[in-house]
């Protein structure tokens, strides 16, 4: 029987990991700037339907856990089966977002697309999030030790890096059109290798299926999340603004936004193997406390620029993505080693994460939902270039996440229980 920790075996359970990073960029970085600036759609108007949306997302996930936990518990096999007509639904949801089959552009009300983006946006993040629960149960179901769980998040999370670079310049260079295709054949690849890689351990027979509150009654667990969360909501904030402050802030041509993009997921992919040095060396939490005080550096550096900091910006780009690849690498390793302390490995891992996607869902709603509506309200509009609004954009792209970063790591430092992790 071939090990799941055999580097060929992990390598082929990540890859999946690739789809699914290359349908979320589009879903939450650039969905929202495409409907703004080629449908005419308002800002407060899209921010309210992507909030709906990944809230009913955010809400749905820890069903989903529930249900992915009852699928392993009759067999991996059917957790496979389940993953494909999840991921048949995604590339539809997917493809339908951007190729709208309503009328738009000048003398047509945004109503109606903004109420087909909705229901293909229900569609797409059902679809994702069961996808992406059962992937994440599936590795999280090997409990090695602190080092290979780092390795099979890396692997998942590399190859995510991997799909978002492929997602961050394929619009730009040959069109939405390539970018929906290139995804259908990315997907089909992963969910391929997915089968053929070594399957987790059976659930015992006789093991009796957590209930889907079962995390949140772990003290450990409570901790984790809400770290993960207030982390979460500063990286998710410049995530959703950022094709805005280089457009509108740096005043670059748009070919720069793809060479911004590539050169930010370059980098995380790059020091993956440095991070888990790091965390072979340091630890889990003292790795991510790095981390997040190196975005802090980053982002406060970043509100200085102005028109023309092409450089400067790839520079921030380039430590920013250092910096993401402690977010990627530590806290679903962490989460991991926190299931088996707890005695759930086997029966309750689809749980677990159900609640840790819904927080990452909920993180990007409040990202979408609460800052471009804010921003509209304080002035700002896509092309503005008054002082009162690009200071807005700056406060919200640079200065909001780096306070809520800072947030996270004290609380993060005063649990002196996981100082040793």
């Amino acid at each position: 029987m071939v090990s799941f920790f055999a580097p060929g075996n992990t390598a082929r359970y990540g890859l999946l990991g690739m789809a699914l990073a290359f349908v979320a960029l589009p879903l939450y970085v650039v969905l929202p700037n495409y409907y703004a600036r080629e449908f005419g759609v308002p800002l407060a108007s899209l921010g309210a339907v992507l909030l709906a949306a990944r809230l009913f997302d955010a809400f749905i996930d820890p069903a989903l856990g529930r249900w992915s936990d009852r699928l392993f518990a009759r067999s991996p096999a059917l957790v496979l089966r389940w993953g494909v007509l999840a991921a048949v639904l995604l590339a539809i949801g997917f493809a339908g977002l951007f190729f709208p089959q309503v009328p738009t552009g000048a003398g047509h009300s945004p109503s109606v697309l903004l109420l087909w983006a909705f229901a293909l946006l229900l569609l797409t993040y059902t679809a994702y999030s069961a996808l992406s629960v059962a992937h994440q149960s599936w590795g999280a179901r090997y409990c090695g030790n602190e080092a290979q769980r780092s390795r099979i998040v890396a692997w998942r999370e590399g190859f995510g890096l991997v799909g978002v670079l492929l997602a961050s310049v394929l619009p730009i260079v040959s069109g939405v059109g390539s970018s929906v295709a290139m995804f259908c054949v990315v997907l089909v690849f992963g969910v391929w290798a997915w089968h053929v890689a070594a399957h987790p351990p059976a659930s015992p027979p006789d093991a009796q299926q957590a209930s889907i509150w079962l995390p949140l009654k772990r003290p450990a667990f409570r901790k984790l999340l809400a770290i993960f969360m207030v982390n979460g909501i500063a990286s998710a904030i410049p995530a959703t603004l950022v094709l805005f402050f280089i457009q509108d802030k740096l005043q670059v041509p748009k070919a720069y936004e793809g060479a911004f993009l590539g050169v930010y997921f370059l980098a995380a992919a790059l020091c993956i193997p440095l991070w888990l040095r790091v965390i072979a060396r340091f630890g889990l939490a003292r790795s991510w406390l790095a981390g997040m005080a190196l975005a802090v550096l980053v982002f406060v550096g970043a509100a200085s620029l102005g028109a023309g900091d092409v450089a400067w910006f790839m520079l921030v780009c380039a430590l920013s993505g250092v910096a993401l690849g402690a977010d990627l690498t530590v806290p679903s390793a962490m989460l991991a080693g926190l299931i088996a302390d707890a005695g759930d490995s086997g029966t309750a891992e689809g749980a677990y994460f159900g609640w840790w996607n819904f927080a990452t869902k909920l993180n990007l709603a409040l990202a979408a939902g609460l800052a471009l509506p804010v921003l509209q309200v304080f002035g700002y509009a896509p092309g503005a270039r008054s002082s009162e609004a690009l200071s807005a954009l700056v406060l919200a792209y640079c200065i909001l996440p780096c306070a809520l970063k800072c947030i996270a790591g004290y609380i993060l430092f005063t649990l002196t229980s996981w100082r040793k992790s």
